[in-house]
């Protein structure tokens, strides 16, 4: 019988953040999941980052996603930069202070991407060591340099190639660009919301998770 997510609330900068947290027994890790743009309607109920929670679930893993401030019950407003970083880092703060032991991957999606990366280079800046970072469609149009990069850590970039949320060739240029060791994987005939590919997302990140 699976066991479901507990609903529980963070404390954020800006006050408490809405949560979904999910324990596993003889987990292998700790997964923190970040969702799309707020202001177009993304939240930690995204079906593509749903499929990121039961992947890494299905791994093995324990998992937190969580609500940025001003969305579902989460207290304040829409920052949509700095401020949802932060609100990632405070998420990732109890995750960690949870589960001290467990190494930590991150995931985001899309605007999540961006917020996911940007916390991946806060906490490597912090002496933190993580295990992966998976940026899927990301918004790296948002990845300036007032959002260091993380310069140790696995990446996985997964880029649909039929985007139309996202350009792909942005994605493609960024990981060009991208001088440390990287992965990219293009996703066929696929648009940003993944319709009709969660398995395919699912196919490709599951043997990345358990190696």
């Amino acid at each position: 019988m699976l066991v479901r997510e507990t609903a529980l609330f963070i404390d954020g900068p800006s006050g408490p953040l809405e949560a979904l947290y999910l324990d596993v027994a003889d987990a292998r890790g700790a997964v923190l999941i970040c969702h799309p743009n707020p202001v177009q309607g993304g939240t930690m109920l995204n079906k593509v980052v749903s499929t990121l929670q039961r992947t890494a679930r299905d791994a093995g893993y324990v998992t937190l996603r969580f609500n940025y401030r001003g969305v579902g019950q989460s207290a304040g407003t829409h920052d949509m930069g700095a401020g949802e970083v932060a609100d990632a880092q405070a998420a990732a703060a109890w995750l960690r202070a949870t589960h001290p032991a467990l190494p930590v991957v991150l995931m985001g999606f899309s605007f999540g991407g961006f917020v996911a990366t940007s916390l991946a280079g806060r906490l490597e800046a912090d002496g933190v060591t993580l295990q992966h970072l998976f940026m899927i469609a990301p918004a790296v149009m948002r990845l300036t340099a007032a959002f260091p990069l993380p310069e140790q850590c696995p990446i996985t970039v997964v880029q649909p190639e039929a985007d139309e949320v996202v350009e792909p060739q942005l994605v493609y240029d960024w990981s060009h660009n991208l001088s440390r060791p990287h992965e990219l994987l293009k996703v066929a005939e696929c648009g940003h919301f993944f319709h009709g590919k969660l398995t395919d997302l699912k196919d490709l990140l599951l043997p990345r998770l358990s190696n």
